[in-house]
C-alpha cells in the first residue's frame, strides 16, 4: 500500500513540471541531511520537554530543527517532528527567493536594485505584496521545478514534502496548486528548512555569488518579534531570519552567529501562543548550542 501511495504521490509530483525538469528520485539514504549529534539529540528533546511542550511535540502541532554549523564541514544535526510538514504561512518566502536567483542566474530576469528592493522587502518585512508580485514574475511553475530540482529537493516524496508555494499573498492570479502530498499551500518541515539555511552558508544556493546576496537579505530583520525577541534578550545581533505568522501558525527559522558559534534554528508551531513560546524556545536552543562550545573546551584542555 505505502509503495502504490509512492507511486501516486512521485506521478502526481510529475505532472506539475515538464518531463526535462521533473523530480529526481534517490533512495532517501543519500539525501543530503546532517548527520544526528545523539547528545545534542537528547537535549534538544529533554528542553522541549521541560518547556512544558511534551503535548505540542506528541500531537505533531510543533516541529523544531538545530544544526551547529560551526564546523561547517562537519555538521551537527538535531530535530523532533522535523518531517511532520505543516502550514508555514510566509516562512517559505524563502523558496521565492532562490527560484528568483535562479531565473536570475539563467538569464532570464535581470538582477535590478527593485528586484533586490522586491526581495528584501518580502524577506525583511514580510511583505505580502513583494511576495506575490515576485511569484507572478518568477512564476508558479518554475519555483516549483527549483524545489523538486536534484540539486535542492526542497520539496522531496521521500523526506514527506517540505518547502512549497502553492499559491501568492493576495492578488490577481492568486492560485496555483497545493502540495501534491499533504494539501497545504504555504508548507515546510523544519528539517528541509534547515537544509535550505545550511546550503545557504555552504554557498550552495544558485551559486556561491548569489548565496551571499540572499544571505544579505536575510540580515537585518524587520520585524522584532519571535526568534530575534529571544535573541536581542541575551544580546545576539547577528541574525539572518525569516519567519511565518497566520492565526495559529507561528514559524521561525534562523541561521544565527554567536560568540563564534554558529547554528540553524527552525520551529513550526500550530498553537495560539506560539508567539510567546518561540522566543524563549530560541534562548533554549542557543543555550544548547553554547553548552556544547564549552564542553568543547574544556575537553581541549
Amino acid at each position: 500500500m505505502r509503495k502504490k501511495l509512492l507511486v501516486i504521490v512521485l506521478a502526481y509530483a510529475m505532472l506539475l513540471v515538464p518531463a526535462s525538469t521533473a523530480p529526481v528520485v534517490e533512495d532517501p539514504a543519500t539525501a543530503m541531511i546532517p548527520p544526528v549529534d545523539a547528545e545534542m539529540q537528547y537535549e534538544l528533546e529533554v528542553n522541549l520537554r521541560h518547556m512544558g511542550l511534551a503535548a505540542a511535540l506528541e500531537q505533531k502541532r510543533l516541529a523544531v530543527s538545530l544544526v551547529d554549523i560551526t564546523d561547517l564541514q562537519n555538521p551537527q544535526y538535531a530535530g523532533v517532528n522535523d518531517r511532520n510538514m505543516m502550514y508555514a504561512a510566509s516562512l517559505p518566502k524563502i523558496a521565492i527567493v532562490l527560484a528568483g536567483f535562479e531565473r536570475i542566474k539563467a538569464g532570464l530576469m535581470d538582477y535590478t536594485p527593485a528586484v533586490k528592493e522586491m526581495f528584501t522587502n518580502l524577506i525583511r518585512f514580510s511583505s505580502n505584496t513583494d511576495a506575490s508580485r515576485a511569484i507572478q514574475r518568477i512564476g508558479f511553475g518554475f519555483i516549483a521545478n527549483v524545489l523538486t530540482s536534484g540539486a535542492y529537493r526542497l520539496y522531496d516524496p521521500f523526506l514527506n514534502g517540505g518547502l512549497w508555494i502553492g499559491k501568492a499573498y493576495g492578488g490577481p492570479n492568486d492560485y496555483w496548486r497545493r502540495d501534491p502530498m499533504h494539501n497545504i499551500s504555504h508548507g515546510a518541515t523544519s528539517l528541509q528548512v534547515a537544509r535550505f539555511f545550511l546550503m545557504l552558508e555552504q554557498g550552495r544556493l544558485a551559486g556561491p555569488a548569489y548565496s551571499a546576496e540572499i544571505k544579505e537579505i536575510l540580515s537585518k530583520p524587520g520585524i522584532n518579534h519571535k526568534f530575534v525577541k529571544g535573541l536581542s534578550s541575551i544580546g545576539v545581533r547577528d541574525v539572518y531570519r525569516k519567519s511565518g505568522t497566520w492565526k495559529d501558525a507561528h514559524c521561525d527559522a534562523a541561521l544565527v552567529e554567536h560568540d563564534g558559534r554558529r547554528y540553524i534554528a527552525v520551529a513550526l508551531m500550530k498553537d495560539d501562543k506560539g508567539g510567546e513560546v518561540l522566543p524563549q524556545l530560541i534562548v533554549k536552543l542557543d543555550q544548547i548550542v553554547m553548552r556544547r562550545a564549552q564542553a568543547g573546551a574544556v575537553a581541549a584542555d
